[in-house]
């Protein structure tokens, strides 16, 4: 009950929050009392997904005046101006901001060597500098009001190679490391960071396949493939419980479902050895990540 008491009353942003882990994250939110902003390049989804927290809200909660609020709006991560047009907007709405979610992504992979660089440009400007540009825009005035919590969803693939999923994974590394950089900065500012790396979860782009087209080469069963070595996808909704709970404790990296963890350690006490055993398996194999 700690925990959840942690969000009432907060303003809170979510970037690619229409769908999957974004979606369960404004849910879970907003069930804590958040007052919530879910962005997304899908406008439409996102104003939908905001309807029925709307009326899941006023269901739990009856008195609608003592509800907290939830809005929607179309944001390209990719375009900074307006990540700071929107992050500027509901921080001067709602008097500050306490959480900004960073969200939004894309899977791409493939063999490398029918990579183009555009394909490597468009991950990047997503994965990573989706992040940057919120980062940017939040912290900042996180900054000047000594208080305020960045989360950056990464991925088990920011942890452990994963082959077959190089750019994703480059940049979910990439993610790992601003986050937990910028969390030592921030602590001297009041300004709390997180990083999320979820293992496979149970969302919309497990069956999306490569957000890219890569001629010549089939596109990526990602469900089949990371079903294989992890198991069974994790319900998002419970992800969210466990981001949640994590940010509450100011965790610095929450690494979730419980069963991906062995696995990530497995690789930091032996890189070598973990590797190895991955190869014998295959390159598909390898991988272990889940693509948020």
């Amino acid at each position: 009950e700690r925990l959840r008491a942690h969000f009432a009353g907060s303003s809170a942003l979510v970037t690619g929050g229409a769908s999957g882990i974004g979606a369960a994250l404004a849910d879970e939110l907003v069930a804590r009392g958040a007052d919530v902003m879910v962005t997304d390049l899908d406008g439409d989804a996102a104003a939908s997904l905001c309807e029925r927290l709307r009326r899941a809200r006023s269901a739990r909660n009856g008195n609608v005046a003592r509800n907290p609020t939830v809005t929607a709006t179309q944001l390209d991560v990719t375009d900074p101006q307006a990540v700071e047009e929107v992050v500027g907007r509901f921080t001067l709405e709602r008097g500050g901001l306490d959480f900004i979610f960073n969200n939004a992504g894309i899977g791409v992979g493939g063999p490398v060597e029918a990579l183009a660089v555009e394909h490597w440009r468009k991950v990047v400007d997503v994965n990573l500098y989706g992040v940057v540009h919120g980062v940017a825009a939040a912290y900042p005035r996180m900054v000047r009001q000594r208080r305020g919590h960045i989360v950056n969803t990464a991925s088990m693939a920011g942890l452990l190679p994963s082959p077959g999923l190089v750019p994703y994974s480059l940049t979910k590394h990439a993610v790992v490391g601003l986050s937990v950089g910028l969390r030592m900065e921030a602590a001297a500012h009041g300004v709390r960071v997180s990083v999320v790396c979820p293992g496979l979860i149970e969302t919309p782009l497990l069956d999306k396949g490569n957000a890219v087209d890569i001629p010549g080469v089939p596109d990526l069963d990602v469900r089949a493939t990371l079903s294989a070595v992890m198991g069974k996808p994790y319900p998002a909704a419970s992800l969210a419980v466990d981001v949640l709970d994590g940010v509450a404790e100011n965790r610095s990296l929450i690494v979730a479902p419980r069963k991906a963890r062995p696995l990530w350690l497995f690789y930091r006490l032996s890189p070598a050895l973990f590797m190895r055993l991955a190869l014998l398996r295959g390159p598909s194999a390898a991988n272990a990540a889940e693509v948020p």
